[in-house]
């Protein structure tokens, strides 16, 4: 589990492909000299297995599963990455409940100034628009980021300088695909309302008033 607080960034040293799986080797640009073997790393967003570890470096293995929902497979050396140690009971909850669990991709359309800031606009497969809602979390590369504005297939973003600098997000261009994890909490909340909703192409709630009252509510 991780919040989307990145910790610092790493630089990937190398990534081995092979059959459909890539091991990466991993630096971190910052002091992270207490990596432990089989601890959880959120790379760009995507939990990965800590395999081998030494000072400020680490290898992590992504299964072709992980590389079909994320986009850890175009990563080459050089290449810079988000990074963030998995929570511990009793840190401080800064962002929102991450899983490290990718859902799709997202595809930034565009980079707009905003003040200090920046507007960031990106479009994403529209089946997952329920789970994004205004005001609410999601995660893009391991971010946790607050939704401005969503509709079917896209949302905005807003980022501060501070989370500009601290993160890869001051590379990001119109065009990139980055990871793209939806709230946690959603997605749990729709499966349960899933048996009560109303069969047919409306979706209506079968949750009404008196519902609730003869439920006890």
């Amino acid at each position: 589990m991780f919040t989307g607080l990145v910790m610092g960034l790493g630089r990937i040293l190398e990534a081995k492909a092979r059959g459909g799986e890539t091991r990466f080797r991993i630096r971190t640009l910052f002091d992270l000299d207490t990596i432990v073997l089989g601890e959880s790393i959120a790379v760009n967003g995507a939990c990965l297995t800590v395999e081998t570890a030494g000072k400020n470096e680490f290898t992590a293995y992504a299964s072709a599963e992980t590389l079909s929902k994320t986009g850890l497979g175009a990563l080459r050396p050089g290449d810079t990455v988000n990074l963030e140690r998995a929570l511990a009971l009793g840190d401080r909850l800064g962002g929102h409940l991450v899983a490290g669990h990718v859902d799709c991709q997202a595809v930034i359309e565009s980079a707009v100034p905003d003040g200090q800031s920046t507007r960031f606009r990106l479009t994403f497969p529209e089946e997952f628009s329920a789970y994004v809602v205004p005001k609410g979390s999601v995660a893009l590369d391991g971010i946790s980021l607050t939704v401005n504005d969503c509709g079917e297939g896209y949302l905005t973003v807003n980022i501060i300088p501070s989370t500009m600098g601290a993160t890869t997000i001051g590379s990001w261009k119109p065009g990139l695909t980055v990871n793209m994890e939806t709230d946690m909490l959603g997605k749990y909340v729709l499966r349960m309302l899933g048996p009560w909703r109303a069969a047919g192409e409306d979706k209506t709630s079968r949750i009404t008033e008196d519902f609730l009252r003869d439920n006890g509510f």
